[in-house]
């Protein structure tokens, strides 16, 4: 009967949602996520295949997995992943895919994502002028950006949400026009606090730019914002609208506000380790089983154990916080 249960922790969280990680490689170096030059990544052969990440969701949905994102790295760097989307689509319990990008390959690729399966789409996005952007990218690239996110609008995707983090002294002036971008375009925009996740371990929390007050911003300059009802209580986002109903602002408060007890999701890297949390420092090589004749049953029962070790909570407002080795990019977003 054990393989039937859904998958609890210790504290009473039920994991339904998986994160996949497609690749570590990206076409853009922003600075919480990578180092700016000299990025080794891994060796193609280290990465899960399309076969392997099937079969890896096969055996996790009758555990109580149904919803998926890809991520990376940047996932549409990984050759033909609308044949996952479209395998992964067809897989009975799976209710929900979604994606994150940060939208320099999405023009070319939104048309077929969105005729495998794939219908929710979220662009990282966090200025709104090429400067700014190159300035967090440490690349060009903007005007593809905002291509992108047309072209995930033209062909379906609604809504299309925009992530944008929050960095103090570097983000301050945009966020009334990403509050204007929300209102005038219907993308959701949706702010981030600042993470220690940077490969350059140069996360510090003063350079935390709060929700609280970009809400308080946004108020002031534009109109109110009012929180919106019937919150889905595992999302990492809060969510609120302004005033007039037009334009939605989400605000994901890792740092001053945690939300890890209603946490409801695990994650798999690119070279297939299982993480049940993003900032663990330990993982489950799921890649060993995948590989060499592990039976699902076994896959099953690394996947219940790391849900049940998970830890209560992120602990980085504490003293005990140690970053993870891996930086955002490898461990996937």
């Amino acid at each position: 009967m054990s393989e039937l249960l859904p998958l609890i922790d210790s504290f009473g969280r039920l994991h339904n949602n998986l994160r996949i990680s497609v690749t570590d490689r990206c076409n853009i170096r922003c600075f919480y996520c990578m180092p700016a030059e000299n990025v080794e990544f891994m060796d193609k052969q280290e990465l899960l295949t399309f076969e392997e990440i099937e079969r890896f969701v096969r055996v996790v949905v009758p555990l109580g997995i149904n919803k998926l994102r890809l991520t990376g790295g940047e996932p549409l760097v990984r050759r033909d992943l609308d044949q996952l989307v479209s395998r992964l689509a067809a897989i009975p319990g799976i209710e929900d895919i979604g994606l994150t990008t940060n939208g320099i390959l999405l023009a070319e690729q939104a048309e077929a994502l969105h005729a495998a399966g794939l219908r929710r789409i979220n662009v990282s996005l966090d200025a709104l002028t090429p400067g700014k952007f190159k300035q967090f990218t440490r690349r060009d690239g903007f005007e593809k950006v905002i291509e992108g996110i047309k072209a995930a609008q033209r062909v379906g995707f609604d809504p299309v949400k925009v992530n944008a983090v929050s960095v103090r002294g570097l983000t301050e002036e945009e966020i009334v026009p990403f509050g204007d971008f929300a209102r005038n375009t219907g993308v959701e925009v949706r702010f981030i606090e600042y993470m220690p996740l940077d490969a350059d371990n140069a996360w510090e929390r003063e350079k935390v730019l709060f929700a609280h007050e970009i809400i308080e911003r946004l108020s002031a300059e534009i109109m109110p914002l009012i929180p919106e009802g019937n919150q889905e209580p595992h999302a990492p986002a809060t969510d609120f609208v302004f005033e007039d109903g037009i334009g939605r602002i989400g605000f994901i408060a890792s740092i001053s506000q945690p939300f890890c007890m209603s946490c409801n999701r695990i994650r798999i890297t690119a070279d297939g380790k299982l993480r049940n949390c993003l900032f663990s420092l330990e993982e489950t090589d799921l890649r060993l089983l995948l590989r060499r004749t592990g039976s699902d049953a076994e896959i099953a029962a690394a996947v219940r154990a790391s849900v049940a070790a998970k830890k209560e909570g992120h602990e980085i407002n504490t003293a005990r916080f140690i970053q993870p080795e891996r930086p955002m990019y490898s461990i996937g977003g």
